[in-house]
């Protein structure tokens, strides 16, 4: 789902920031970021051995680098990231992961002699010069590629049977916009309006970046009196619904529906419109695929970490984060059968996701802290989903599968929708999806027939309650 594309683009994008200020601030001595690092792209690793030897190594006593720095917890891409930046700033850093494979979203699996993706299907924002495609060169060396889908990269359609409306998604500077304007005759203002808040959503964002750079009291001071919105009206677009302002611009459900139709979990009436302003923003200069696969990115990443002397070891699931008396934090413990193993590091960066973190890692004294409670008070779990594999035998010539993906709503109203999807009870869901995305990986990536000759498959991915 492209929850974990938006999540995958976020977490990397943190990391990049707050290890960028966190260098800046306190070291001169190492240039992060160089141009000297980046080198010819590699040929192409299909070996599974060489492949395993680097996502798949497992965690052991004797692998753990001596004098760790930092300790990351989860392989996820913000974790992977976070090491990455880290190494490059001459840190020796550890990452651990519970599963069996590094990279998260990233990663990929293989049954049956096909192979599946699970989270990232399509990314944005990678044409030349763009802030993420210096960000993935930097931290694979350069080594990272991909391969930029057809105009039309998404299809959304909406209701069923004979009511089945199809609208195509193009990307480009000017071509998204005039393709939507003949698509939907009649909505050229409100189009053009959207089009203009994506854009504003786009520039003005990293205002809210910096909000994490303040003072605490200066944030507080500047909500509480309203100034933040003065200053500029991003910080509007962020706390207004995506519903809400859609309202405003047109009464044309379909094409409200279409403004939100890249679902990440929450309903339109929940979420922020800055955010799926950015989502569509963030393929309007197009859509592109990882050359070799999704799991390349971790690939990529893991050598950068080890050149500095780090690792990256899976079957290491964290059970602890270990506090001095004084609260600062020395290492970690993992589970190594029935024993719980030691690391030691200063710093111990968490990628598990905040409950994990809040209500597992921590001591429970921490966890009862007022304030943490107050945290995690505010936040929640966003809707679940399941996908189905599917391969099938045969090349996409053959079976005249296309890159493109398809979003599919029974009807216009979202918000509606899934409210009533997540009023079912769980026998009555199995009956009433009310979407579905389905997409093919292997007509996105040009090595699939020489990866996988003769196989392609696809994903679909359903809404559910788990």
């Amino acid at each position: 789902m492209l929850s974990s594309a938006m999540w995958w683009l976020l977490g990397l994008l943190s990391c990049v920031l707050l290890v960028a200020v966190v260098f800046f601030l306190t070291s001169r001595r190492y240039k992060v970021f160089s141009e000297r690092c980046l080198r010819p792209p590699g040929p192409l690793v299909i070996d599974s051995k060489q492949r395993d030897e680097r996502l798949k190594k497992g965690f052991r006593s004797d692998r753990v680098p001596p004098a760790l720095d930092a300790v990351v917890i989860g392989s996820g891409v913000g974790g992977l990231t976070a090491a990455a930046l880290l190494a490059k700033a001459g840190k020796k850093v550890l990452v651990l992961e519970q599963h069996d494979q590094a990279g998260g979203c990233t990663h990929t699996f293989q049954n049956k002699g096909f192979e599946f993706d699970v989270g990232i299907h399509y990314l944005g924002q990678l044409h030349e010069n763009s802030l993420l495609r210096i960000t993935l060169d930097q931290i694979t060396d350069g080594q990272l590629q991909f391969a930029r889908l057809g105009k039309h990269f998404d299809t959304l359609i909406l209701g069923q049977a004979d009511q089945r409306r199809e609208y195509h998604i193009h990307a480009g500077k000017t071509e998204m916009a005039a393709s939507l304007k003949k698509q939907f005759p009649g909505e050229e203002k409100a189009i053009d309006e959207f089009m203009r808040l994506m854009k504003l959503a786009s520039q003005r964002t990293a205002l809210i970046a910096i909000l994490k750079m303040i003072p605490y009291w200066l944030v507080i001071f500047l909500v509480r009196t309203g100034l933040l919105a003065h200053i500029s009206s991003v910080f509007r677009l962020a706390t207004t619904s995506h519903s809400e302002l859609m309202s405003r611009l047109t009464q044309n459900k379909d094409l409200q529906a279409l403004s939100a139709y890249l679902f990440y979990g929450v309903p339109p009436k929940e979420s922020s419109f800055l955010i799926n302003a950015l989502l569509l923003h963030h393929y309007k200069r197009g859509a592109y695929y990882p050359r070799g696969g999704a799991s390349e990115i971790a690939f990529h990443i893991i050598p950068v970490i080890q050149q500095a002397g780090g690792a990256v070891l899976v079957r290491a699931p964290v059970q602890r984060i270990l506090l001095n008396q004084q609260g600062k934090t020395y290492g970690v413990t993992v589970l190594k059968g029935q024993e719980e193993i030691e690391v030691r590091a200063p710093v111990v960066i968490s990628n598990a996701g905040i409950f994990n973190t809040y209500q597992k890692f921590l001591p429970q004294h921490v966890q009862e802290k007022p304030e943490m409670q107050s945290l995690l008070g505010r936040v929640r779990h966003g809707m679940g989903s399941f996908l189905v594999f599917v391969g099938l035998d045969g090349t996409k010539e053959e079976l005249g599968i296309v890159s493109t993906n398809f979003w599919m709503y029974k009807d216009n109203d979202l918000d509606s929708l899934m409210e009533r999807y997540s009023s079912l009870t769980r026998d009555q869901v199995l009956g009433n999806i009310p979407m579905m995305f389905i997409t093919f990986p292997s007509a996105k990536d040009p090595t699939a027939n020489i990866r996988h000759p003769g196989d392609t498959f696809n994903i679909q991915s359903l809404l559910t309650d788990i």
